[in-house]
């Protein structure tokens, strides 16, 4: 067996749009049974909801026309906002659409995290957990919470299981991680139905030429997003460090102590302080 790299979006959803892999996952993550017809991809909202113009993954509807599924891989930066962003915009467009104001979807948006980055919260704090769950329900002043709503954004991080995390969702964070890490010879639950049906979906000699070509360019596609991404990111930190050294300069801090502070080259410091850039 050599399993294709479930970090590549195009084998990804090649396995999760299976609907025994896509239901089981759904159950062992959330809890629920669900009964799903047409499993989409790249599910947008027509028209776009105000500016926002997004598109999920994988998105699913049960058959009863009670719960939405949707499923978002990732495999760069970590903008936690803007999945917020997302799945609140999910629930405000299915809430407006539904056919009957009192059977209003409960809206369920998984983001599994592929690449290896450290997580950190608002406070610049390393977060290292496997699942995380955010839901909208309300609490009172002694802590209990009162579930008027059972929306959840769950976040999916294989890059933290332990031996404290659940089997049944550790079964798939086995599978996405040695998939990157371990293709060739795979440690999965193959006992599983739904993991060994995933596994045999993105194996290798099960792959069509199509799939081949399709998963090299959304390789390079990922790639490119991350070198201009990177590049962007370095040139506002270095915007910032002209605008911090300026700032010293001003002040009357020596050469010295600007150049540890903000890692500028001397010639640029000479440069500044003659009131250059």
């Amino acid at each position: 067996m050599h399993l294709s790299r479930l970090d590549n979006e195009v084998f990804f959803k090649k396995a999760f749009t299976d609907k025994l892999v896509f239901t089981q996952f759904v159950k062992d993550v959330i809890g629920i049974d669900i009964k799903v017809g047409k499993i989409e991809t790249e599910k947008h909202f027509k028209p776009k909801i105000a500016y926002i113009d997004f598109s999920y993954d994988i998105f699913a509807e049960s058959t009863d026309h009670r719960v939405i599924i949707e499923i978002q891989r990732v495999n760069y930066d970590y903008s936690f906002d803007r999945f917020l962003h997302y799945h609140l915009m999910a629930i405000a467009e299915l809430q407006l659409n539904a056919k009957d104001y009192h059977i209003k979807p409960t809206v369920y948006t998984i983001v599994v995290l592929t690449a290896s980055d450290i997580v950190e919260d608002k406070d610049g704090e390393t977060v290292s957990e496997e699942v995380l769950i955010s839901d909208v329900n309300p609490h009172n002043l002694k802590g209990e919470t009162f579930n008027f709503y059972g929306h959840q954004l769950i976040f999916i991080n294989p890059n933290f299981k332990s031996d404290k995390t659940p089997p049944r969702i550790k079964d798939w964070l086995d599978l996405i991680l040695e998939s990157i890490d371990n293709p060739e010879n795979p440690k999965i639950n193959l006992k599983k139905r739904a993991i060994k049906k995933a596994a045999k979906l993105i194996e290798d000699d099960n792959l069509t030429p199509e799939e081949r070509r399709a998963a090299k360019i959304a390789f390079a596609t990922e790639e490119t997003r991350k070198i201009v991404e990177r590049k962007a990111e370095a040139k506002g930190r270095k915007e910032a460090n002209f605008e911090f050294a300026k700032k010293m300069i001003a002040k009357g801090f020596d050469t010295e102590t600007i150049l540890e502070m903000t890692g500028l080259d001397v010639e640029t410091i000479n440069q500044l302080e003659r009131g250059g850039r």
